[in-house]
Parts: structure tokens; sequence; C-alpha cells
């Protein structure tokens, strides 16, 4: 029988997807083979904490995480500057971290720098391409450059906001219809779809309170949506394409549908979409997925205009796996089951680890013969 990988699976985290992450985390540990994996769980609390294996998973399994968290504030040693993660010393051996923790610290960077500190393999994107990809103003720079399309923007600050009235945005990017930002967060939070200049303050307004960059994007004549999977490293391949039809008294995908109540929405698995349409997004989202330098997995997010243009709205690293988030619906009508996909997903990080630690980070002389051990032969689909 071969040896057990041990992975260390984080959840949680500080941002507003905290309750998301621990319904993905319960999604992913569940459908993990544990003929393959030794997995022990680790909550970071919303103060930013990693919590002890013991007390993570009284959480994981439903207890109330206040007096929980609370109990294990009173021990911590707050003058140690490793007490945020002393705990992940109480495993012996990780071969690999599996992080499920959505938006900040999850998604952009922190988490992923942290691993790269400790040399240990990790699924999802790395530090610099997480970052990049949970910041949708760097995003979009790199979409332009790249020659993909997404929807036309203006950047606003906390020092400049004052200069932009809606009617001087609306004649700046052609549209009466605009959506306002918040350049790094997830899950349509600090998200508002605004018609007025009433709408447009509050909107404004409710987004500084999670950045001080804000994007106010042009908003598309009676869009759709519709979503891709990504999967791999060096050659990444997609998923069909899966849409969305909203309620009819809903204007646009928001956190409510997207994890309160799903109830009255429609899951178009596969979408129904003319083939050329199904090969600009998928060419556009392989196209995104390199330009970011982004591996292991992505979900992007597309819309498509009145005329069936498609657009890209934002890339995720770090997608849900609740009940009824798409990425792992995507690929499960694309062929590949649950547990595969974490199979898959969890070869892709050893594979990656492994392609970087062939890279030196001290001065190589050439010709200079380099001595390493090979110890991940991850079975990667490629």
């Amino acid at each position: 029988m071969t040896e057990k990988l041990n992975v260390a699976m984080l959840f949680g985290g500080n941002s507003s997807e905290h309750d998301v992450s621990k319904r993905s985390a319960h999604n992913i540990y569940d459908a993990m083979d544990k003929e393959k994996y030794n997995v022990t769980i680790f909550l970071i609390s919303k103060a930013g904490y990693i919590m002890n294996p013991e007390d993570s998973w009284r959480v994981f399994e439903g207890a109330d995480e206040d007096p929980i968290v609370a109990a294990a504030m009173q021990n911590l040693d707050v003058k140690n500057p490793l007490a945020p993660i002393i705990n992940l010393g109480q495993i012996d051996q990780i071969d690999l971290f599996y992080p499920v923790v959505h938006g900040n610290l999850g998604e952009d960077g922190t988490l992923q720098a942290l691993f790269r500190l400790l040399q240990k393999p990790y699924i999802g994107a790395g530090t610099a391409a997480s970052a990049i990809s949970f910041d949708k103003d760097l995003t979009k720079r790199i979409l332009d450059q790249a020659g993909v399309r997404n929807t036309k923007y203006v950047l606003l600050t906390d020092q400049n906001s004052q200069d932009y009235s809606y009617e001087k945005l609306v004649n700046e990017l052609g549209t009466k219809v605009l959506f306002v930002k918040a350049a790094k967060q997830g899950s349509s939070v600090g998200i508002a779809r605004v018609t007025n200049e009433k709408e447009y303050q509050r909107g404004l307004q409710e987004a500084f309170q999670y950045d001080y960059k804000v994007l106010v994007e042009a908003g598309l004549t009676r869009p759709r949506e519709v979503f891709i999977s990504v999967l791999g490293n060096e050659k990444p391949r997609v998923s069909k394409i899966g849409g969305i039809i909203l309620p009819e008294n809903d204007e646009w995908y928001d956190y409510n549908n997207k994890f309160v109540d799903a109830s009255g929405m429609v899951f178009e698995l596969p979408a129904e979409l003319p083939e050329t349409t199904v090969t600009e997004i998928q060419q556009m989202a392989l196209k995104a997925y390199k330009a970011l330098g982004l591996v292991g997995l992505t979900r992007m997010d597309f819309m498509l205009d009145e005329d069936g243009t498609p657009y890209l709205g934002e890339p995720n690293t770090l997608p849900g796996f609740t009940n009824i988030s798409l990425y792992p619906q995507m690929w499960q009508v694309s062929g590949i089951s649950y547990s595969e996909l974490i199979d898959e997903i969890i070869n892709y990080g050893l594979a990656e680890f492994e392609r970087n630690a062939a890279l030196s980070y001290d001065f190589v002389s050439l010709g200079e013969e380099r001595v390493g051990e090979k110890k991940y032969n991850a079975d990667v689909k490629e």
C-alpha cells in the first residue's frame, strides 16, 4: 500500500467569506480519499490566528466557534511574534498544505508566502499570481496588456473619489448602469449595481469599507453570466461552460444568490451557447490564466453582452466548493468526479513545488552540477 500523504487543510480566515470557507472545506474534506490522505485541519480565526487541530475539529463538527476561539486566545503568548501560526508546529509531518480560505489572507498571497517560507508544497496559485489576481485593478491591467477583453473601468481611491460624480462616470464609461467594486474583495462583497447618484454614493461608501481602491465598471446591456473552470499548471485545460439564470427580480449574481439562497436560480450545466462563443471563452480563459501566471485551479467568470460578446469579469484562484459552487460542478459535467478533482488539484500542487525546487536562488555558474533529490513524482495529466 502506498504511504498516505499528510495534508494540512486550512479554512476560515478573517475575510467576509469566513463562513463560506467552512462549507467549502467540509465538502472538500468529505470528498478526499482517506485511503490516500491523512488530513489535519486548522481553523484560521476571524482575528487571523491558526487554531490547534482539536479546537478546529470542534468548530468543523458544528460547535459554536466564538467561545472556543475566546478560550484559545486566553492561552496565547501574545508576546511571541509567531503566535498566530504557532499551532502548525503541532504536526510532525506536513507533505502539502491545502488552503480553503477565500478572500483576504487566503487568495491574496499571504498564506502562499507562509507556505513558501516553510518550504512545503501547496495547492493553487503562487504568491505573486494570487496577489495580482485578487486585486481587480492589477488583474485588469494585465488582461488589457494580454489583449483579453474585459469591461471598461475607472479607478477611484480615497484621495480622488470626490472628483467623480455619477454623471461624470456615466459620460466617461458610456453607460448608465455602473458597478462599484472594492478592488480586493470576493464573492460579490463590497459590490453595488448603481443607476443614479444616490445609489452611487452609497455603493462608494460601502466599497471603501473594504479597500482604499475602488473600481467603477461599465455595466453591460442585458448581461448573461457564465463561468468556466481551469485546471492545470504549464498545460492547463478548461471545463465545459456553466451558466446561471437569475430569478426574475434579481439584476445580478450577488452574495445571496451565491451562498445563501440559490433556490430561485436555474443552473445551466453545461450552458447552451453557440460553438464560436464557447471556443472564444475557452481561449480567453486560457490566455488570461497564463498571462496572470496561474497554476493549479481557477474559476473564470465571464459576462455576455446583449449581442453575445464575452467579457472576462475576474479570476477566482480558490473558488468555492460549497454545495452550490460552480467550479466542481462544471468539472463533474466535464467528466471528472469530485474526488478525482481533489486528487488532480493535489498532484498539481506537488508538481509545481518540484518544478520550483529545480530553480536556483543562489548564484550557480554555468555548467556547475546541482545536486537535488526528487521527492515527488506526481501523476499529473497534462
